[in-house]
């Protein structure tokens, strides 16, 4: 098992441990017990992880004294609303939760996030646990502290900054999962391998089967990896004011798609594959970064199973789209930038918006639109 500690410069009060391993489910109750010692909590999950994994989660945690609350919502990002928020308030209202009642996020990205703003509001703040039973959960969106959900404008409109208590990832809970799933993962580890680590790329790219196959040690060292990377870049700029803005490196192109297509057609992973090679294309024709470079990160992707071109009605909507993105300072979009070599990038906010449309052509494809 792996730990990796997290320590935010703002206060040492707030520091928390990330636990990667394997069977860890089993082990949850006391886990949680030593984090957020309370009489109850809630978990909540959604219907697709629940039957999987609830009846294990709730035994191990009334077996370590708690009482639970259990919340299942529909799977699926269209159902990361402020209308499932309300049920959640509801359940957990009614099953009298207390402020030390840790919430616990069973699932993947959307359980997290909605869960963590859940946390973040419930009775002005409760602890948070994060378990994550995805890949791409396990090495992004439980890590962090960023909690929200998505409104018709876009997508994470509505949030907080609400670090977890814990983040406990038994990779384990990974073979249950579709291969869609792994690769949507993977997209998240090689975004974070451009930006910051050459080797991880490396790593990436001679144990794409391994990592398919659900191969538990492959796993473990993979997401700890990837964790080690977000933990650094986070603890160094915790409410995105500066560096933290480098893990959103094909995001905003991403997100404009999955708005348009209105979470349905397009996994979150794979949006962020497609951002990923725009920006990259981007870069490299501002001269930024090398042809190669970009082409071996397409060829990843590809071998991964991720999509690199997409087809789109109208790219000018993308290019609206972008436009709400919350990542907006002064009216100027704020993009990231592949430069030099993978393992190194930058954040501009001086792209025209003829190059940014010229990197959606890029990655547009003919054929029934999807977005």
């Amino acid at each position: 098992m792996s730990e990796i500690h997290i320590q935010l410069p703002s206060s040492a009060a707030i520091a928390y441990p990330v636990l990667v391993g394997s069977h860890l489910l089993q082990e949850l109750g006391q886990r949680v017990k030593e984090r957020a010692p309370a009489p109850s909590c809630a978990l909540i999950s959604d219907d697709h992880v629940a039957k999987h994994y609830l009846p294990m989660a709730k035994a191990s945690l009334e077996a370590a004294g708690y009482r639970v609350c259990s919340f299942v919502f529909p799977a699926g990002e269209a159902n990361k609303t402020l209308r499932t928020v309300t049920g959640a308030y509801d359940a957990l209202l009614s099953a009298r939760l207390e402020r030390s009642s840790p919430v616990i996020a069973l699932g993947g990205g959307v359980t997290g996030d909605l869960a963590g703003f859940v946390s973040s509001t419930l009775l002005r703040g409760v602890p948070f646990i994060q378990v994550p039973t995805t890949l791409l959960a396990a090495v992004d969106a439980s890590v962090g502290g960023k909690v929200g959900v998505d409104h018709a404008m876009g997508k994470n409109l509505i949030g907080a900054f609400h670090q977890p208590a814990a983040v406990f990832t038994d990779v384990t809970t990974f073979k249950t999962l579709p291969l869609l799933e792994i690769q949507c993962g993977l997209a998240e580890c090689v975004k974070h391998a451009i930006i910051k680590d050459a080797k991880l790329f490396d790593f990436i790219e001679h144990n794409i089967a391994a990592i398919c196959a659900c191969d538990s040690a492959t796993l473990a060292e993979l997401v700890a990896w990837n964790v080690q990377i977000k933990a650094v870049v986070v603890m160094a700029d915790p409410f995105e004011r500066g560096e933290r803005a480098l893990l959103n490196l094909g995001h905003t192109f991403g997100h404009a798609l999955e708005t348009l297509a209105g979470y349905a057609n397009l996994a979150h992973g794979q949006a962020v594959s497609l951002g990923v090679v725009a920006a990259c294309h981007l870069a490299v024709q501002r001269g930024e970064f090398p042809p190669g470079s970009a082409l071996a990160v397409e060829s990843l992707l590809t071998r991964i199973g991720l999509p690199v071109r997409i087809a789109i009605a109208d790219p000018t909507a993308v290019f609206r789209a972008m436009g709400s993105d919350k990542k907006i300072i002064s009216g100027r979009l704020r993009l990231i930038l592949p430069t030099e070599h993978i393992g190194k990038a930058r954040i501009a906010t001086d792209i025209p918006e003829g190059q940014i449309m010229q990197a959606i052509g890029y990655i547009q494809q003919q054929g029934a639109a999807v977005a």
